[in-house]
């Protein structure tokens, strides 16, 4: 009885164990599951490290220069320096 025993509990053994590696927690479609999810967040994260480091340096612009702000005052605001005529040439 006891020859016919160790060898069922080693296949049911194995039996769980190959379960784990098709369904379980750290299975392979799981694992390749989060692979993917952690490639799409680097990713995500490269494109707010690149937006943070475009904010930063004009946010360094803003701060040590004023050619920063008049450049924005008259591009985006349309303003003029007294006594400046303002000419816009359309094609």
């Amino acid at each position: 009885m006891h020859n016919r025993l160790t060898p069922l509990a080693l296949v049911a053994l194995l039996a769980i164990l190959h379960a784990q590696l098709w369904v379980g927690r750290g299975s392979i479609p799981n694992v390749a599951a989060m692979a993917q999810q952690l490639g799409e967040q680097k990713d995500r994260n490269e494109r707010a490290r690149l937006a943070n480091d475009r904010l930063t340096a004009e946010v360094r612009d803003l701060t040590e220069g004023m050619e920063m702000v008049e450049e924005k005052a008259r591009f985006e605001l349309g303003m003029v320096k007294p006594d400046e005529i303002l000419v816009q040439i359309t094609k």
